[in-house]
């Protein structure tokens, strides 16, 4: 008896498991720093891979992430055609700050505004940084909470391992 137990409970963990791999980018519309209207799940099903990062303004361990996104991205977009996408959570009383921040560092990649957190919730985490390597099909390959040095080198990892699939 307790045999089949573990095997059920364990079919059940690698299944859900399966199906949490496959899941896909939410069908949530945003506004990019011009006040266009972006829909995600047609920007991150257009057959490159795409990595997504959570951010706020206020949030250190984000920016530094994302400044080394951003010192890489020419070699990732050369060797992977990966697309970033920078999302920030500043409420809707920050956007000028979200705005001077990003061009006073310039990044290279598209940075989008989640104000009232639809991407958020529809994601389900907590806390920024959050970062998401989504495949070319719109899929979402891998998750990762927080940042440390060095973690954008695991984040190329992953990319690269979509491509050997």
């Amino acid at each position: 008896m307790k045999m089949k137990l573990f095997a059920l409970s364990l079919l059940i963990l690698l299944s859900t498991n399966a199906l949490a791999q496959n899941e896909g980018v939410p069908n949530v519309s945003l506004k990019n720093l011009k006040g266009e209207s972006v829909n995600i799940r047609e920007l991150a099903s257009n057959g490159k891979i795409t990595v997504v990062s959570f951010w706020a303004t206020w949030c250190s361990p984000c920016k530094k992430e994302l400044t080394n996104y951003a010192e890489l991205y020419d070699v990732w977009q050369e060797k992977y055609g990966v697309q970033v996408l920078a999302i920030s959570i500043d409420d809707a009383r920050n956007t000028a700050k979200v705005k001077a921040y990003v061009n006073g560092v310039n990044w290279p990649f598209e940075v989008l505004l989640d104000p009232n957190e639809d991407m958020k919730r529809s994601m389900n985490f907590q806390t920024v940084p959050f970062s998401m390597l989504v495949d070319q099909s719109g899929n979402i390959a891998y998750r990762h909470n927080s940042y440390v040095e060095g973690d954008e080198f695991i984040m190329e990892e992953k990319i690269a391992a979509l491509l050997k699939k």
